[in-house]
């Protein structure tokens, strides 16, 4: 489990954070990676659909839509940590931000990801 002073977790916090509002408002974006992320949001998002088509993406939380576009970015297109990685982080990151049931939605949602090999 991260700590609250380890990089890596403090880097993804303001990356949620900052996603999270330019699901309100577009704003300038701080972060680089935020601004990849919003730059592939089109095929992350379409990620999102097919994995979680259950939960049409306007009713998924918007904090939760955040740590998922986060986290598909990470799997998919950056490819730096391991996947085992990237999930725990997400369940921890939404276990911090979400609410009741979002670490199980994100782990759910991540997993179908993963179990569906889209690369």
């Amino acid at each position: 489990m991260k700590t609250a002073s380890d990089p890596r977790h403090i880097t993804r916090q303001k990356i949620i954070q900052e996603l999270f509002e330019w699901s309100f408002r577009k704003q300038k974006i701080r972060a680089p990676i935020t601004k990849k992320i919003i730059d592939n949001q089109e095929k992350i998002d379409n990620i999102i659909k097919n994995s979680a088509s259950q939960w049409p993406i306007e009713q998924i939380a918007k904090v939760d839509l955040a740590i998922l576009r986060l986290a598909i970015f990470e799997l998919i297109i950056e490819k730096q940590n391991p996947p085992k990685v990237v999930i725990d982080e997400a369940v921890e990151l939404a276990k911090e931000f979400g609410g009741e049931k979002s670490s199980k939605f994100i782990n759910g949602v991540l997993g179908t990801v993963i179990k569906s090999g889209i690369k």
